[in-house]
């Protein structure tokens, strides 16, 4: 029998999905994370997976890949119990690697506030889409700037200093465990189930960035980032303005990695952006300043709070 203390665990944590990052967003997706958290067989499959792998994106993602979008918590559930072999290969060969390529609206601010040109460093980089900050169009409230491929729109609130200008890139590079290959179409694939049902935009402006990604081939290393950072970090030009930056992977590290990562980021001459959860990054805390919504990342430059933003890059809240 599966113990009280997991199950009590992996219940709040898809309750808490269902209700502070879809709702509103994906109802579909809120009714299926709400199902689990109230299911003890699904609870038990789930308890039966390494800890990393009972996620609710990657669950419903994987349900979502392997037999098409569930549309009720009862198909879903039925899914789920009678290919539980399938489901679990399928969690345990993937991960999330929301590869968002909006999170660029809410890292432009800050980025285009430092000495130009800019090396990119990104930790955690799946495809790469978020090192094209500069290929992309942007919209604030109107204010408008970038290219008309794919645009980004960002709601702002605050004094955001909204850039009138793309940033200067000098050099890009990433760092992952799994790079995604987009010449894969499976991979591809993956990469658009973890796009939540309702959100056809979403879903439009990924396949847009894929495209300028396919033409543009941003160099992603096969790495774990606290092997790799300092050697493919001293490969930027001394000449640019080093930024290492990342966004919702710190809380995929135990809490002893997210110590030696910041350990490790600080020991480099570079400028250090982080958009994470609340908490997950050691140090930066906001007092006097509440978020407009409960779901929120927090942006910290040299770990210093700058903003809170949408998980996906909806809206930025400028710190004072």
């Amino acid at each position: 029998m599966l113990g009280a203390d997991p199950s009590q665990t992996l219940a709040e944590n898809y309750r808490r999905f269902a209700r502070g990052e879809a709702h509103g967003k994906s109802p579909l997706y809120e009714e299926l994370r709400e199902g689990v958290a109230q299911d003890p067989e699904i609870l038990e499959f789930l308890a039966q997976q390494p800890r990393a792998k009972r996620q609710p994106n990657l669950l419903l993602a994987s349900v979502r890949v392997l037999f098409g979008l569930q549309n009720s918590y009862g198909a879903f559930r039925s899914v789920v119990l009678e290919h539980r072999d399938e489901v679990a290969s399928t969690l345990a060969a993937r991960r999330t690697q929301t590869n968002e390529p909006a999170r660029c609206a809410v890292l432009l601010p800050v980025l285009c506030q430092l000495t130009q040109p800019l090396a990119l460093l990104e930790v955690g980089a799946a495809a790469g889409l978020c090192l094209l900050v500069d290929h992309y169009g942007y919209d604030y409230n109107g204010h408008h700037l970038g290219g008309e491929e794919v645009v980004f729109e960002c709601a702002v609130h605050g004094d955001v200093p909204l850039p009138e200008r793309l940033p200067e890139v000098a050099w890009r590079a990433g760092i992952d465990l799994e790079p995604i290959d987009l010449d894969d179409a499976t991979a591809v694939r993956w990469l658009e189930a973890l796009v939540w049902p309702e959100q056809t935009d979403r879903l439009e402006r990924l396949r847009s960035a894929i495209a300028i990604a396919r033409r543009e081939r941003p160099r992603v290393v096969r790495a774990n980032l606290l092997d790799r950072l300092a050697s493919v970090a001293s490969q930027a030009p001394r000449d640019a303005t080093l930024v290492i930056f990342h966004t919702a992977v710190l809380a995929y590290l135990s809490a002893a990695e997210r110590e030696q990562f910041a350990r490790d980021v600080t020991a480099i001459d570079a400028t250090w952006i982080s958009n994470e959860g609340p908490n997950v990054v050691p140090g930066p805390r906001v007092r006097g300043a509440t978020p407009i919504a409960d779901s929120h990342f927090l942006i910290a430059r040299n770990n210093h709070p700058v903003a809170f933003c949408d998980p996906h890059g909806r809206w930025v809240q400028w710190l004072k």
